[in-house]
């Protein structure tokens, strides 16, 4: 359905409202200048009532915080009597946990439902859970090297340094990437200590990339144990990381603030994280990877399709939500809400606010038949 012109009117202000004040992140490193983005013929658009009222409670997923900050505020420019609560303190582990048992109307994950998880979740949804995409960003490695802004690794440099196999920055390995040496230092690795869906992305990426130095198993649990600064939170790893001296630490991109994030060498071509990178990361590496529950939309990325264009550690995280609705009310807010999300406007939103990429239309459309199915 196409936005109606008030509710229109009312998103682009709210819009247009926090590209002025940045108020969706003190973390962004993607603050919004430019104009508030219109509705076109061909967005995929949702109309929001303003006459609904309610409260949805939510929470997971961190990397997913400051677009979900942008979202409520511009859905309740319309919206004005729906409250959202979303805990970000959760994380996608914590998330999925409390949605499992029926606390939450819907979890941010950075991973789809497990074959485990989707069986757990019939005893609550009827038919069971469903993963709808609604934030494309990427991983980002973020580090504090004294003197250095900027930093290339291959995917092998870095897989070696996170596996504790390279300890200082002069190493050979770190010389070869960058075309010159680093001033020598100890390397500390900061990762999380939740169960974590950026966790899990990152370790997608080195288990799928290099499996011959990476041999730990991919997960939303970090695998190494040794000298790692363990944190809580995307914040906590980039709070650890900033405070720190030849620190190296992983992080959804919206949240990373003023550090600098290496650029990813693949096949001798070094990739910057940019939306348009991780948007054709998107476009040629994801594949349908349906949970078996009607309306599942879970996707998993085929490394081996990634382009020298491509940034090589994308991160999709979901809406994990119940099929079939207990109480009838509660579904219609969380369908609203999350329509809003998956619209061509709410993508905007975030794109400004948060500095994540929009998803494609093919997948809005997708989310909106998925919704509309929602009991």
């Amino acid at each position: 359905m196409k936005l109606t012109r008030i509710s229109q009117l009312g998103a682009i202000a709210a819009v247009a409202a926090l590209a002025l004040t940045g108020c969706a992140s003190s973390g962004s490193n993607t603050p919004a200048e430019s104009a508030s983005p219109t509705a076109t013929s061909s967005d995929v658009a949702f109309q929001i009532d303003p006459s609904l009222s309610g409260t949805i409670t939510a929470g997971g997923s961190s990397a997913q915080s400051n677009a979900q900050q942008a979202w409520t505020t511009a859905y309740n420019a319309t919206a004005k009597n729906v409250k959202i609560n979303y805990d970000k303190s959760q994380g996608s582990g914590g998330g999925v946990t409390n949605f499992l048992s029926g606390a939450y109307d819907f979890a941010g994950s950075d991973s789809p439902l497990n074959a485990d998880q989707t069986a757990q979740s019939k005893a609550l949804c009827t038919d069971g859970g469903i993963n709808i995409p609604i934030y494309l960003d990427g991983v980002a490695v973020i580090f504090n090297i004294p003197g250095v802004t900027s930093l290339k690794l291959s995917g092998e440099t870095i897989a070696k340094i996170f596996a504790l196999q390279i300890t200082d920055w002069s190493d050979p390995a770190i010389t070869k990437d960058n075309g010159t040496a680093l001033p020598a230092g100890a390397i500390t690795t900061v990762a999380r200590s939740d169960g974590s869906g950026t966790t899990q992305n990152f370790t997608n990426y080195l288990a799928a990339t290099q499996s011959s130095v990476w041999t730990f198993p991919a997960g939303k649990d970090w695998p190494v144990q040794g000298n790692v600064s363990k944190q809580k939170g995307g914040s906590g790893v980039v709070e650890a990381v900033k405070a720190g001296s030849g620190t190296i630490g992983y992080a959804d991109h919206s949240a990373i603030g003023s550090l600098n994030a290496a650029s990813i060498v693949t096949n001798g071509t070094a990739v910057a994280f940019s939306g348009e990178a991780v948007s054709k990361t998107f476009d040629v590496a994801a594949v349908d990877n349906s949970n078996g529950v009607p309306g599942d939309l879970s996707k998993k990325f085929d490394y081996t399709k990634l382009t020298a264009d491509a940034y090589p550690i994308p991160l999709v995280s979901y809406a994990v939500v119940c099929s079939t609705f207990k109480d009838a009310k509660q579904a219609e807010l969380v369908k609203s809400y999350l329509g809003f999300v998956t619209s061509s406007l709410g993508q905007s939103v975030a794109e400004k606010n948060a500095g994540s990429a929009p998803l494609p239309d093919s997948v809005l459309a997708a989310a909106a038949k998925t919704l509309a199915a929602i009991k």
